[in-house]
């Protein structure tokens, strides 16, 4: 009988050590993400605390984990009251666009899983940005039909699309809210008006990149007026943020889809640098979509994510799915083997490698063309795949497999690249509803730029910036009205029809390998904080990008072994956790950045 790979044989292997701290976005190495010094109160310093040593915090009736402690703090406050998870989502992501405006905020869109207590159902929301209605396939290509250099596209009003995340807000807000909207964004303008200490990672990295937001001239004037950047320390006040929390209080988000803030937006992106599409006609016609969940059954758990737009439900269940097909027997308890180390290693990085081939070729936004959701995670097609793995060297050549289609089609691959700017945030509420929400911008800053005290995205950078692969069509191809693909992966695990994890992380496509190792570390054995806190080691396309870390020269030269190019590099995922277990709540937080997890 096969037995699944022990943790500490799979992945845990490049640990760092607790609390070790690394880069995160353009922020550079040397910096700590450490916040324990801002933190007043003295439970959530508790909690950073117990994250900088490499432990999990513990609860008996709600947790949240989310990427800044002042986010944690507003939704605590809102479960400690008998608020819903929607309810504290709420407050705790308005108050994450504020702190941490590189990442997300009412200018983006997101993801959101909601599991329901009370009707035992889990529910997704598509909050994702879409593109205006004037956009063609050729919107990332020059006058000679060749693409655009990235920041090219990025920078500037091109880039816009549709903003979905106050929306996605509202929206969970009436399906599972129970507290006044104004209650609940009561402490993000409270902040806004009285203004936030800017943290160490805000602070490098509006420094990192000041020329770029130089160039509208609302966010040089926020992020570095009179010309010097913001600092580690300084107070930040946004009183445009107030203003438009407070608009929304009132009148919800007419007013952003259909009114003042709308013709603001508008007038931003069609006067920026490089001036955009969007009409407000496009926001107008907006909506946030519920759609199915997708789920894959791995080690008698199910695994369930967000389906198209989102590629990161469908290649974070391929990866889990092919991992539990083919995984290889593991050494005996205890030993010191490394054949077996790089063994789970080699598995690992063959199967990533098959679910992005898969990527690349499928999965787009499903309104627009017929995605193989159910042919991607049939059990059969997944068995088969990893066959195709194996467990004793690098693959030399991946390509797409050929699932089973509602009917016959055609696709080229994606052309294009993604840099990350997200957050996530996990919750437990005292009900036992579960929510799970990932929110981005796209890079970081997005478009660099704001517009009523917030950044807008720039998320159209997401379709594929080649339109035609020898005369086929791209099923990621920039078209009218439609969302572009994503790899956010907001993740409920169900075990017997009950939440025992939620989890999800920012980091480009890197985030479906981040989600999919921790998920496979827990579910065979991992305490939770240590999880999500082992050095990761994630392949995409070929390459294995290795965290750096104590023993990461060792793997990396085991993997060249194996045949595959390596890469030592910082990588800045922002893992956000709750489980739930026979004793309570265990809640974690990653060390890379400066959110915490806190629970009663």
């Amino acid at each position: 009988m096969r037995r699944i790979p022990r943790l500490s044989l799979i992945l845990l292997c490049l640990a760092m050590p607790a609390g070790a701290q690394q880069a995160t976005d353009a922020v550079p190495p040397e910096m700590t993400t450490d916040l324990s010094a801002d933190i007043a109160d003295p439970a959530l310093r508790a909690s950073q605390e117990a994250k900088r040593d490499g432990k999990s915090v513990f609860a008996a009736n709600w947790m949240i984990s989310a990427a800044h402690p002042e986010a944690v703090k507003a939704g605590a406050d809102v479960l400690r009251d008998g608020g819903t998870a929607a309810d504290a989502m709420v407050a705790a992501q308005a108050v994450l666009g504020l702190v941490e405006p590189q990442s997300s905020g009412l200018g983006g869109g997101g993801f959101l899983l909601y599991y329901d207590a009370d009707l035992g159902e889990l529910f997704t929301l598509d909050g994702r940005e879409t593109a205006p209605l004037d956009a063609t396939p050729l919107l990332f290509q020059d006058e000679t039909g060749q693409p655009l250099g990235f920041f090219d596209a990025v920078v500037g009003g091109l880039s816009v699309g549709v903003p979905g995340t106050p929306a996605l807000m509202v929206g969970a807000h009436d399906r599972w809210g129970e507290k006044p909207m104004a209650e609940l964004l009561g402490p993000a303008i409270g902040l806004a008006e009285g203004g936030f200490t800017v943290s160490a990672r805000l602070g490098a990295m509006v420094a990192a990149d000041a020329d770029r937001l130089a160039m509208h001239p609302e966010t040089a004037d926020y992020f570095l007026p009179d010309g010097v950047p913001v600092k580690q320390g300084d107070l930040l006040q946004n009183p445009g943020y107030a203003a438009t929390l407070t608009l929304m209080a009132e009148e919800g988000v007419v007013p952003f889809y259909d009114g003042e803030i709308a013709t603001d937006i508008v007038a931003a992106v069609q006067g920026a640098v490089r001036p955009g599409m969007l009409s407000e006609w496009d926001l107008r016609n907006y909506t946030i979509k519920e759609r199915d969940p997708v789920c894959v059954e791995v080690l008698a758990h199910e695994v369930c994510g967000m389906g198209p737009p989102s590629s990161g439900g469908v290649a974070v269940g391929q990866i889990l799915g092919m991992m539990a097909a083919a995984a290889p027997t593991s050494p005996p308890e205890g030993a010191a083997n490394a054949t077996g180390e790089v063994d789970a290693l080699t598995l690992m990085g063959n199967v990533s490698r098959l679910a992005f081939a898969d990527r690349g070729r499928y999965l787009a936004d499903s309104d627009f063309v017929p995605v193989p959701v159910k042919g991607l995670l049939d059990p059969g097609y997944l068995r088969a795949r990893a066959e195709l793995a194996g467990s004793v060297e690098a693959r030399r050549a991946v390509f797409p497999g050929n699932p089973a289609f509602d009917h016959a089609l055609l696709w080229a691959d994606h052309a294009g690249r993604a840099l990350p700017s997200t957050t996530h945030l996990s919750i437990v509420d005292s009900y036992g509803n579960a929510l799970s929400l990932t929110s981005s911008i796209e890079n970081a800053f997005g478009s660099r730029v704001m517009v009523r005290g917030f950044l807008l995205n720039n998320q159209l950078t997401d379709f594929s910036f080649r339109s035609h692969e020898g005369g086929v069509p791209v099923a990621n191809r920039v078209e009218p009205g439609k969302r572009p693909r994503s790899s956010m992966a907001p993740t409920i695990v169900l075990k017997d029809g009950k939440p025992a994890l939620v989890i999800g992380s920012p980091g480009g496509s890197r985030i479906i390998g981040y989600v999919a190792e921790s998920v496979w570390r827990y579910l065979n054995g991992a305490e939770i904080q240590q999880a999500i806190s082992g050095a990761h080691a994630v392949n995409r396309f070929g390459r294995y990008d290795v965290e750096a870390g104590p023993r990461a020269e060792e793997l990396s030269a085991l993997l060249q072994a194996r045949g595959f190019e390596t890469e030592i590099t910082d990588l800045n995922s922002g893992l956000h956790a709750v489980a739930v277990t026979e004793d309570g709540l265990a809640g974690a937080a990653d060390p890379r950045r400066e959110g915490i997890a806190y629970g009663e």
